[in-house]
């Protein structure tokens, strides 16, 4: 194996924080793994980093030949992508994590065109509710939905994530009508787990108005919460891109609807401390022509109404 394979083996271990975690994320032998690093060393004549059976301390001359095979490292990528001029040899593989509603949803078919377009990369995609550690788990491209705080990732605009809060047409005929927030206090509230609080907050051009509510039911996923809503189970806020097609079909109303629910935004988050690769950037470049400021679920909720 070649010096800069061997580099390459150096930096995900350092940023997997283990030889057990990189041998995982590199699909390789632990006992290659290790190997390969004590040759990296043995070659320089240096300690690069010092073992345990949990974790690696880079020493000094490691932390420094750490931050210089990152700019190595990078330089042969971009030599490698400068020589390739057909897409399809665009190859090897990507990790991708996505929340979980959002993935099963849009990114299926998305993930199907974006294979059949680049088959020489293997995707590999991670769905969870949860934020993942994209450096420590060998992680290339994320999406969130998210306010995002300042952090050592960088990220690109994806797509805006509106809401509307949805009710079924039977619930309604049972339980309404419902003129304005005051009104949500005695009705049936569907709630989302991760969301901490129990208050809604809704906007009137440049009124807000908070609601307090007690949950009748609550879950971790939106795609639950939609199907309670549709059984007449209660009221949701969802966002668009999960309850558009209930909606445009009928099977549940947009209540409220002079007021706004606040929204997110949808993001490419990648880590800042490595090179990115062709493959994350076409991904990427992929995703942000399919899905737009405008995406195709808010542009059928407003054809419909």
């Amino acid at each position: 194996m070649g010096q800069i394979e061997q580099m390459k083996i150096f930096v995900r271990v350092v940023e997997a924080g283990s030889i057990s975690e990189a041998a995982r994320q590199l699909n390789m032998a632990k006992s290659m793994v290790s190997r390969q690093l004590s040759e990296l060393e043995k070659n320089l004549a240096i300690v690069l980093a010092k073992r345990t059976t949990r974790r690696i301390t880079l020493t000094d001359v490691g932390r420094h030949y750490y931050q210089q095979s990152l700019g190595i490292i990078d330089e042969v990528e971009r030599l490698n992508q400068q020589t390739r001029q057909d897409g399809s040899q665009v190859a090897g593989p990507l990790h991708v994590a996505a929340p979980v509603s959002f993935g099963t949803l849009h990114l299926s078919a998305a993930v199907s065109e974006f294979a059949k377009k680049y088959p020489n990369i293997q995707l590999h995609l991670s769905l969870s509710d949860s934020q993942h550690h994209l450096v420590e788990e060998g992680i290339d491209v994320a999406l969130r939905i998210a306010r995002l705080k300042d952090s050592s990732l960088k990220a690109r605009y994806l797509t805006p994530i509106r809401f509307m809060l949805v009710a079924s047409p039977e619930y309604l005929s049972q339980h309404g009508p419902i003129n304005s927030p005051h009104d949500l206090a005695r009705q049936n509230i569907l709630h989302y787990s991760f969301q901490q609080s129990t208050r809604w907050q809704l906007y009137q051009e440049e009124q807000c108005e908070t609601v307090d509510y007690q949950a009748m039911f609550s879950a971790d996923n939106g795609e639950i919460l939609r199907d309670l809503a549709i059984a007449g189970r209660g009221i949701a806020m969802l966002p668009t891109f999960i309850c558009w097609q209930a909606v445009v079909t009928g099977q549940l109303v947009n209540i409220l609807s002079d007021y706004q629910p606040a929204s997110l935004d949808a993001w490419l988050v990648y880590p800042n401390m490595r090179y990115q690769s062709r493959r994350a950037r076409v991904f990427m470049d992929f995703l942000l022509e399919r899905f737009s400021n405008n995406p195709y679920w808010d542009q059928a909720l407003s054809h419909s109404s």
